[in-house]
């Protein structure tokens, strides 16, 4: 094995021994497939559903935050990269952390992103019940959370090949949306529709720009490219390697960074001299009202209904699939009851952890229907702080365990991220801090707990 790589060419293909692990998934995902499943979580139209909340934050220089966010994410998008290359396994910063920097830290770092995973699905379910719910107020949002469960249950058990297909399916009607959003607004602008001009103000309004403005929404807009890392769980079944799921995280983090930026970029001329959304229904309808005034009410409803279901069952079933497979590898580590480990014979999917996981996102669902506000920020206390586990793990590895001196792929990169990410983590909502910190803790007992039962954390290296 070479000095110079922490795996074999034979891992990077796909072998699994050197890691004491046998190839039980499906290994039938290619490059598109991951572009695709990226796309599908981080959901192109995803601006759509939180657009004037970070409007209002940033103060309405929206595609500025997002461009920022960008930088702040590529950082680390380039050390998933790193890591996956060098450990061409599922169980994502739980397998990197565990391997690159030590076992008790790849614990943590899986249980943090395990909050980050577990809610959200959740998140989703209660963000597309509460949009359908503005179209059809009738039907009680509790139905829609059961409906999308069952659904993304059903797509996720009958095995990867289905969930690719059906993340392509609804790729596809989100970027039709996306498309005839962009061709309608431009033609508004063109017209002067609500005085719009073309101008570079939302990328930057010197009248009231302010860093802490945009570091303010970028704790908000951050949610948005979360779901390009979940690519890594599925290393164990994709086909060409390692290699494959580094670059599909990269270019599926700065496909979707695009499209944010165009789209925002558009919404926030339809409304201008505006710094300001009222209220929390002008706030939380903000482009749904910018639609509306570039297509009617009939593609109000349509981008309404869009946002619904590219959050409540695309992402959502991206989402399942990616944490029963983080549940699947930590379970088969002996981190969790081993009953998650268990791979259906002939679909080849971890069907307790994907069944385990609709029934927690059904239960949390039903509980929290109208609580986006506090499951977001939740949802981003696990991710983040895996996030700052990852970019310490990329520095172990390569210039301390494998001594390397690649200083600037595998210092300056993860110093950056580490730098940025921290930020967003230090000045994230109060009750996140401290749902999360809870979490956290829970997961140290659970660690001693295992210790103690003579269960080691040791994981092979290859």
């Amino acid at each position: 094995m070479s000095t110079e790589r922490p795996t074999s060419e034979a891992a990077e293909g796909g072998d699994l021994s050197e890691f004491g692990y046998q190839q039980e998934l499906r290994r039938s995902l290619t490059l598109r497939d991951l572009l695709v499943y990226g796309l599908v979580f981080m959901v192109p139209i995803a601006p759509f559903a939180i657009f004037g909340v970070v409007f209002n934050a940033s103060m309405g220089m929206v595609p500025l935050t997002y461009v920022i966010g960008f930088v702040a994410m590529i950082f680390t998008a380039l050390s998933y990269r790193e890591m996956s290359r060098a450990f061409p396994i599922s169980g994502s910063v739980y397998a990197y952390a565990g391997r690159g920097l030590h076992p008790a830290a790849g614990f943590l770092a899986g249980w943090a992103i395990l909050l980050d995973y577990l809610l959200v699905p959740t998140l989703l379910y209660v963000t597309g019940a509460a949009a359908l719910g503005s179209v059809l107020p009738a039907v009680p949002q509790a139905v829609w959370v059961i409906l999308f469960v069952v659904v993304n249950t059903v797509v996720n058990l009958l095995g990867i090949e289905t969930t690719a297909r059906t993340n392509k399916i609804f790729l596809l009607g989100e970027l039709v949306v996306l498309a005839l959003f962009v061709v309608l607004a431009v033609v508004a602008i063109s017209r002067g529709v609500n005085g719009a001009t073309w101008t570079f103000t939302p990328f930057f309004n010197p009248e009231v720009f302010q860093p802490s403005l945009i570091f303010a929404a970028l704790s908000v807009a951050v949610l948005s490219f979360l779901g390009f890392d979940a690519i890594s769980t599925m290393a164990e079944e994709t086909r060409g390697g390692a290699r494959v799921v580094g670059r599909a995280t990269v270019l599926a983090l700065t496909l979707v960074a695009a499209l944010f930026i165009v789209q925002t970029y558009l919404a926030a001329l339809l409304v201008p001299g505006q710094t300001e959304f009222v209220g929390d229904t002008a706030t939380n309808e903000a482009f749904y009202t910018v639609a509306a005034l570039v297509g009617g009410e009939w593609f109000k409803v349509l981008v309404a209904i869009a946002t619904a279901l590219g959050w409540a069952v695309a992402n959502a079933l991206v989402a399942q699939a990616a944490t029963s497979r983080l549940l699947f590898s930590m379970a088969r580590d002996r981190q969790l009851p081993k009953f998650l480990a268990h791979v259906h014979p002939t679909r080849r999917v971890p069907e307790r952890a994907v069944l385990l996981v609709s029934v927690v996102s059904l239960i949390l669902g039903l509980f929290f229907v109208g609580q986006i506000g506090l499951l977001s920020s939740l949802v981003n206390f696990g991710a983040l702080f895996s996030f700052l586990v990852l970019h310490l793990s990329v520095v172990a590895w390569y210039l301390i365990k494998q001594r390397q001196r690649t200083y600037g792929l595998h210092l300056v990169v993860p110093l950056c991220g580490f730098v940025i990410i921290g930020y967003v983590l230090v000045n994230s909502d109060a009750n996140a801090k401290i749902g999360g910190l809870v979490w956290l803790a829970v997961g140290v007992v659970v660690l001693v707990v295992l210790r103690l039962m003579g269960r080691t954390t040791q994981l092979k290296v290859g």
